[in-house]
């Protein structure tokens, strides 16, 4: 009988140091590790506006039948809105299974329209970003976003990449609280990127999974509205994980603004051919939750008051860190879940081992992860391993 002749799988970082987190029995460690938002009780909480959404979902659900393959339209729509504000730029999408389902889409559709394209992506970046869009054929070019040492952006190497593109290239941007540096590009320098782009004829894809949790929701869709209003098209990959808590729902959307109405049209409909052939339909729960609370007023109003609570606890603990020890002063100035902090191997086997703080094994930390009681333990497990700060 033939068999299959399968390599030994890869195990996965990051779900690796979850369970050696789960395993770990000493009381005092810290999850730095997995990113999701924690509260103050170390919990990653079901808001209550999703709570409140899901007890009338249930009273009011009346079929569990199929959405169609560009799923929950008035979904779509709401947060396109909540996203783009109407303006004179059409923004048309599908529902996904989640930011990784709208990225794939993208992608795809960036295949098929610019199939001798490359698509720039800048590093660090999240760790699936290349895997997820080279499996859809696309060919990848990189540059240095970031340098860990000196926790600075490389904007002129972003720049000149763009430069160094031909027309029809695409780049992807993470349209703030990056991860996994948490540093942002300023709004004179997304004005300038967004001229250059234009400028260049690249296509921009832009991933926002984080809109909210940096300094707040519209100044966080800035840079992607900018982007948008610059561009004649521009790809969006929207994922409601983070800011509605909703991340094993794989609650997101893909969306193309266009300047021109029939190219968004076309763009829909070929997202939900696209879909057909990898997932046919993608889940209804979260869709239908997020739907009823950007439709109702109140429910709105209590999710926006949870995000603020989110994104004051986060910024919070990046200043508290910055302010229990000088060599994470660049912390405070950082958006988002995440910072990227310049620590060797040794150092963060270190950390985990002797410390039991559990970060990635890059550096990345998830700021949200810790305790406000726990920092003091925090800064002194790096000065323990030697962290010196940036160079």
């Amino acid at each position: 009988m033939a068999q299959f002749e399968l390599p030994e799988p890869q195990p996965d970082p990051l779900l690796q140091l979850i369970g050696r987190y789960r395993a770990d029995t000493r009381s005092n460690k810290i999850d730095l590790g997995v990113g999701v938002y924690k509260d103050n009780q170390n919990n990653t909480p079901v808001l209550a506006a999703v709570k409140e959404a899901e007890a009338t979902l249930h009273q009011q659900q009346q079929s569990k039948s199929y959405l169609g393959l560009t799923g929950d339209i008035e979904f779509v729509e709401a947060l396109g809105e909540l996203i783009l504000p109407a303006t004179s730029i059409t923004i048309m999408g599908a529902q996904t299974p989640g930011g990784s389902g709208a990225l794939r889409l993208a992608a795809e559709l960036y295949n098929t329209a610019h199939p001798n394209g490359t698509l720039w992506i800048g590093l660090p970046t999240w760790p699936n970003h290349l895997p997820l869009t080279e499996s859809t054929g696309v060919k990848t070019a990189t540059f240095n976003y970031f340098d860990r040492g000196t926790q600075q952006l490389q904007f002129e190497a972003m720049l000149n990449a763009v430069n160094s593109a031909d027309a029809g290239d695409a780049i992807l941007l993470h349209g703030c609280c990056h991860n996994p540096t948490g540093a942002d590009l300023s709004l004179q320098q997304w004005q300038q990127l967004a001229e250059l782009i234009a400028q260049r004829s690249v296509i921009p894809i832009i991933d926002i999974a984080y809109h909210g949790l940096g300094t707040g929701l519209d100044q966080d869709l800035a840079a992607t509205r900018l982007i948008a209003a610059s561009c004649e098209q521009t790809l969006i990959a929207a994922s409601c994980s983070k800011n509605f808590g909703l991340y094993r729902d794989r609650t997101g959307a893909v969306y193309m603004a266009a300047h021109n109405a029939k190219t968004a049209s076309r763009a829909q409909a070929m997202f939900g051919q696209i879909a057909r052939k990898i997932y046919s339909m993608p889940p209804d729960h979260g869709a239908a939750v997020v739907r009823m609370i950007l439709h109702n007023g109140s429910l709105k109003k209590l999710w926006l008051d949870e995000l603020d609570t989110m994104v004051n606890r986060i910024n919070s603990l990046r200043t508290e860190m910055a302010k229990q020890s000088s060599y994470l002063e660049f912390v405070a100035h950082q958006h988002g879940m995440f910072s990227l902090l310049p620590l060797t191997p040794a150092q963060v086997n270190s950390l985990i081992d002797d410390h039991a703080v559990y970060l990635a094994c890059d550096g990345r930390i998830n700021v949200a992860g810790c305790q406000p009681e726990q920092i003091g333990q925090f800064v002194s497990a790096l000065n323990e391993v030697g962290y010196s700060g940036i160079e």
